[in-house]
């Protein structure tokens, strides 16, 4: 399945964004889906998972409360609303597609797919 993450961008500390990752290839409801972000200089870290029927969802801690994770399998799209962003959410922000994990992982090895990164800037 191929990944395109869209929808980064600057905005200022409490402003809200929200990402899109469009799927194609294979059968998008075969896929648990994950959001994973890697500022500069640090490892890739987990954001949030959706699993393939979008009834299970979870989040970093980092971000609980503030991110909401979403998908549409109609439209073979997985999103992420982020509001009250702050500086130190400032990364690329990857989706990813699971097809052996449907609930979706923390873990970013359990992961086939991976989108291209798109980068949001959170200025103080």
């Amino acid at each position: 399945v191929q990944l395109q993450a869209s929808g980064g961008g600057l905005v200022q500390a409490g402003d809200s964004l929200r990402l899109s990752c469009a799927a194609s290839g294979r059968t998008f409801s075969n896929y648990g889906m994950g959001w994973f972000r890697q500022a500069p200089g640090k490892e890739r870290e987990f954001v949030a998972v959706i699993s393939w029927n979008g009834g299970f969802t979870y989040y970093a801690d980092s971000v609980k409360g503030r991110v909401t994770i979403s998908r549409d399998n109609a439209k073979n799209t997985v999103n992420l609303q982020m509001n009250s962003l702050k500086p130190e959410d400032t990364a690329v922000y990857y989706c990813a597609a699971s097809g052996r994990y449907l609930s979706g992982s923390i873990y970013a090895d359990r992961y086939d797919y991976w989108g291209q990164g798109t980068q949001v800037t959170v200025s103080s």
